[in-house]
């Protein structure tokens, strides 16, 4: 069974930085899309980032544009989230999420239907 598990999070001043690291397990990560969404208390979730199954491509929402990077190794089956001038409003829990289907698409994805596998997510607290 393929699990992904998230980890990083925590407290961090406004201008701070956090590396979020997913670990998949039970399967190899290559030929998935990745991608990490967040979810603020009383708002729905919503795209931050992902990267395609080779890591030729990768998307992000406007708001983390310049501050955020998304990255993948393989090797160690895992997906990065660097996290740097982080905000206040980016106080969320964070949450990997995996695309079985990425091979088929030619964008990579920012909806969260297109996802099929998620972590438990990771919180980040960022605080004025």
């Amino acid at each position: 069974q393929v699990q992904l598990v998230e980890s990083g999070g925590g407290l961090v001043q406004a201008g701070g930085s956090l590396r979020l690291s997913c670990t998949v397990s039970g399967r190899t990560l290559s030929r998935y899309g990745m991608g990490w969404f967040r979810q603020a208390p009383g708002k729905e979730r919503a795209f931050v980032a992902a990267i395609n199954w080779n890591g030729a491509n990768t998307d992000y929402a406007d708001s983390v544009k310049g501050r955020f990077t998304i990255s993948r190794d393989d090797a160690k089956n895992t997906v990065y989230l660097q996290m740097n001038s982080l905000k206040p409003e980016d106080t969320a829990v964070y949450y990997c999420a995996a695309d079985s289907n990425a091979l088929a698409r030619a964008v990579v994805p920012s909806r969260t239907k297109s996802y099929d596998l998620w972590g438990l997510g990771t919180q980040v607290t960022v605080s004025s």
